[in-house]
């Protein structure tokens, strides 16, 4: 048997758990201490997070997306396989090994999709970028941590408060969409986003499209927020 082979390591800032990847006949995983947190054999539910998006976002062209987390990169060349030649894609990503990872050692598997012209790659917390923004997207793709519980990063649970649902309203355009990966449902989150003027399609899917662990995708268009409500 072929042994799992620890490629990279990298901290999490803001946090004190490490970032592992590996490689085992080929594939690759990345595991946040005792947690497989994605692998390049198990993509569906992260390609399907730019499928539904795209899809309720309708024909736009030359949109300009937001993919809130690098990951291995399968979320990003989904929206880059869908969207048309005039679209602008920003990755955001927190933890520069990743990027790394993404250009040395995995980007193959998911088509080197930083490669690509139109993809414009943001060292940051993708909070902090969302927050800077107004009327700016078209769609918002986020895939951070492990859903609205904040399991690598709690920092990250900013972004799924009320206020960071309606900075996310704030950045996106009319009409624009939030979409957002999750390991488990979460009904406190499904009620915040609803009063924070989106229309909320949930979506259960597979880990691998067709089985698997289930996921969870919302799929929010922006529509007005509730009288009163503020970022």
């Amino acid at each position: 048997m072929k042994p799992h082979e620890l490629v990279g390591s990298a901290r999490v800032p803001g946090h004190d758990a490490e970032l592992r990847c590996y490689r085992h006949d080929g594939d690759f995983t990345i595991w946040l201490d005792r947690v497989e947190l994605m692998s390049s054999r198990v993509t569906g539910s992260e390609q399907m997070l730019a499928e539904l998006a795209l899809e309720c976002l309708g024909a736009r062209s030359a949109p300009r997306v937001l993919v809130g987390g690098l990951g291995m990169g399968f979320t990003l060349a989904r929206v880059l396989a869908l969207a048309d030649a005039e679209a602008a894609v920003e990755v955001v990503e927190l933890v520069p090994e990743v990027v790394t990872w993404n250009r040395d050692l995995l980007g193959q598997c998911a088509g080197h999709p930083l490669r690509d012209a139109r993809t414009h790659l943001v060292l940051d917390d993708v909070g902090d970028v969302i927050r800077g923004a107004e009327d700016r997207y078209d769609a918002i793709l986020l895939d951070v941590d492990n859903g609205p519980e904040g399991l690598s990063r709690p920092r990250n649970e900013r972004l799924y408060g009320d206020r960071g649902l309606l900075a996310i309203h704030r950045a996106l355009r009319p009409g624009g969409v939030l979409a957002v990966w999750s390991s488990a449902d979460n009904r406190a989150f499904d009620k915040r986003v609803r009063r924070s003027g989106f229309h909320v399609t949930e979506h259960h899917v597979r880990a691998r499209r067709t089985k698997g662990p289930r996921r969870t995708i919302w799929v929010a268009r922006r529509t007005e927020p509730e009288a009163g409500a503020r970022p």
